[in-house]
Parts: C-alpha cells; sequence; structure tokens
C-alpha cells in the first residue's frame, strides 16, 4: 500500500481486485483498456512485463530491477515501497 500512496493514488486501493490494477495502469500512463489485455491468454504474459517495467521505470529502476520485480516480487516490491525510490511520474519507455 506504501507503493500506491508514494505514486499519488489511494493506499486502500491495493486491497481491492482488479481495481489495484487500475490504478498501477493509472500511476504508470497506460489506458484502462489494458485490463481487458490481461484477459488474453499468451497477451496477458507480454502485457505484465510492460507493466511491471513500467513500475520499475516510473519509480527510478532500471531493467535489472524489473527482473527482480518478476521473479522474486515478495523482496522487490517491499524494497519499492519502503525504501528511498521516488516516484517520478508515468514512464512510458516500454
Amino acid at each position: 500500500m506504501e507503493g500506491f500512496t508514494k505514486g499519488g493514488q489511494p493506499g486502500w486501493g491495493a486491497l481491492i481486485p482488479i481495481f489495484n490494477l487500475y490504478l498501477i495502469l493509472k500511476m504508470i500512463g497506460r489506458p484502462w483498456w489494458w485490463l481487458l489485455l490481461l484477459l488474453i491468454p499468451v497477451v496477458n504474459v507480454v502485457v505484465a512485463i510492460v507493466i511491471t517495467h513500467g513500475i520499475s521505470t516510473s519509480f527510478g529502476k532500471g531493467v535489472p530491477f524489473t527482473l527482480g520485480l518478476m521473479f522474486l516480487p515478495f523482496i522487490f516490491y517491499p524494497i519499492l515501497a519502503w525504501s528511498g525510490a521516488v516516484y517520478s511520474g508515468p514512464s512510458q519507455s516500454s
């Protein structure tokens, strides 16, 4: 929830399924209809990687941190939330 508040979104939004994905999409500057892409098999894997990279770059991190978020999320998401990482706005680098 700390990461949501860093990103300018309500912290309680992290607790609500699907709405939390919508808030993440807002944080990384992607349109709401990307939620629908997450329902399409195979496409959802690619979209999830792009979203994860968007989270990483929006907090000023790079590809190695994106890989950490993908493969060790229980370690890297708390690092993102409780470290000195600063939300720098939506990143469209992906």
